[in-house]
């Protein structure tokens, strides 16, 4: 296997094959097929976001994958950021239809002209609703597992308010919500608001997630935008005041794809594999059997195994006898699971099974009968553990920089003084090949711009994926 910090890139590519997560030789690139571990990893995520979302009084829906031009065509911005991006579908069978039809590119244009009708008076709002659905977009430049493809796993959810104000607090929500999924997936990361010629086609402002791989590049794992009332104007969505008159709708959204699996693939692996989060893993605990010619081991294994089952941990029983227990452990670790049950003769006899953590630690002998229990606080133990890890990796990727001559060569994050101006980040662009992400959202220090030295505020800058 690669060298994960000499070689992210090889890494990554690799450890996505023999893990098992994607298959990308399916004839249409940038359109992978989802292999049951990785499908299960990123059914885990969705059901993290559903966690986060349901009891906030959202409720999940599904819109169909078609979306009209007449539809599409309704907000111009916002189809014209999409123009390039949008699959067309011009055939019925042999006939050529009236209409021509895309596949969603995002779901604004289909969702709206619904909200029209669904929303109209006072007591309709406010209105939260999400789906997790493939959303197609042609993309051209080199696509990576995960990161840049053609048909998106996507959460997107849609609001509407009766008032600006309202729409604001459902951003800070928005927020908060995050704070919690990324806690659970152990992911660090920055909030950036982007710049206005990078914003979401259509929106008033962008606010995004950015977090950095070992490769020293950042990644965008999640947005949400504010819409004011840019798109209820377009489609009429207004409801009836007390006062007798209509106001237009203010609208949010939020976005999640499996960006956020490329993450926790990238950011928590190691030079043996993958190591995933708890909440995340497929499987979070694995029994292996070690044979044994004087003691059948099996039926005590099988008892453990039933046993974590009845406790809600995800556990898989590895019982094949044609692989060295060797064999089984690597692969086990590379597979990212955070914890191995090791049961042979000597566990039988003693009435015990020894533990070995993903994270490291020296193995560890415990009880028959507090093997649950330990289980449960080991896996907490591994979540902290890479968190921490995380954490340590992000700091040490994201730095300030006071001048253009300093920020040369950076890696990662590079944070500096910025007026806002056009003109100042093309020319960080072209100095440094240092793309903007926008002013850091949490921070309110006033400081000079290192291009032209007017006031302005600390932002991020990156090379992205």
């Amino acid at each position: 296997m690669e060298n994960r910090k000499e070689n992210f890139s090889e890494w990554y590519n690799e450890i996505v094959d023999i893990a098992g997560l994607s298959d990308k030789r399916y004839p249409i690139k940038g359109m992978n097929v989802w292999m049951p571990y990785g499908l299960k990893a990123m059914q885990n995520i969705d059901g993290i976001i559903r966690k986060n979302v349901d009891p906030l009084d959202f409720q999940e829906v599904s819109f169909p994958v078609l979306i009209t031009r007449d539809q599409l065509s309704v907000e111009f911005e916002h189809v014209k950021g999409f123009e390039n991006e949008v699959y067309w579908v011009t055939r019925g069978g042999m006939e050529q239809l009236d209409v021509e039809m895309a596949l969603r590119p995002t779901s604004e244009a289909a969702m709206y002209g619904m909200f029209s009708l669904w929303v109209r008076s006072h007591a309709d709002l406010p209105l939260r609703i999400y789906q997790i659905v493939s959303v197609y977009r042609y993309e051209t430049k080199h696509t990576r597992t995960f990161i840049r493809i053609r048909e998106i796993h996507f959460f997107e959810a849609h609001t509407a308010h009766d008032t600006y104000e309202d729409a604001e607090r459902q951003m800070d929500q928005y927020r908060e919500i995050w704070k919690k999924i990324s806690h659970d997936l152990c992911l660090p990361y920055i909030i950036d608001q982007r710049p206005d010629w990078d914003k979401f086609p259509g929106a008033m402002y962008t606010l995004a997630f950015d977090t950095v791989l070992p490769g020293g590049r950042s990644l965008q794992i999640g947005t949400i935008h504010q819409y004011g009332t840019n798109f209820s104007r377009n489609y009429d969505i207004k409801y009836l005041k007390d006062d007798g008159t209509h106001e237009y709708a203010s609208q949010t959204t939020f976005g999640l794809s499996e960006r956020l699996l490329a993450a926790v693939v990238g950011i928590h692996g190691d030079d043996q594999g993958l190591i995933f989060p708890p909440a995340v893993a497929p499987v979070q605990a694995v029994i292996v059997t070690i044979p044994s010619k004087s003691v059948d081991v099996l039926p005590y294994a099988r008892s453990i195994f039933e046993e974590m089952k009845a406790a809600g941990i995800r556990t898989s029983l590895d019982t094949r006898d044609n692989y060295t227990p060797g064999f089984k452990y690597n692969e086990w670790e590379m597979k990212g699971v955070p914890l191995r049950l090791e049961i042979g003769e000597k566990e039988v006899s003693g009435n015990r099974v020894t533990i070995s953590v993903r994270t490291g630690g020296k193995r560890r002998q415990i009880p028959r009968s507090e093997i649950a229990g330990t289980v449960k606080s080991l896996l907490d133990e591994v979540a902290e553990k890479l968190r921490a890890n995380a954490d340590a990796h992000f700091r040490s990727l994201s730095r300030k920089y006071s001048s253009l001559e300093e920020m040369r060569g950076a890696q990662g994050l590079a944070l500096a003084g910025w007026c806002g101006s056009k003109e100042c980040s093309s020319v960080i662009e072209e100095k440094l090949e240092l793309g903007t992400l926008g002013f850091n959202r949490d921070s309110d220090e006033t400081v000079k711009c290192i291009v032209c030295g007017k006031d302005g505020k600390i932002a991020a800058f990156s090379r992205s994926y």
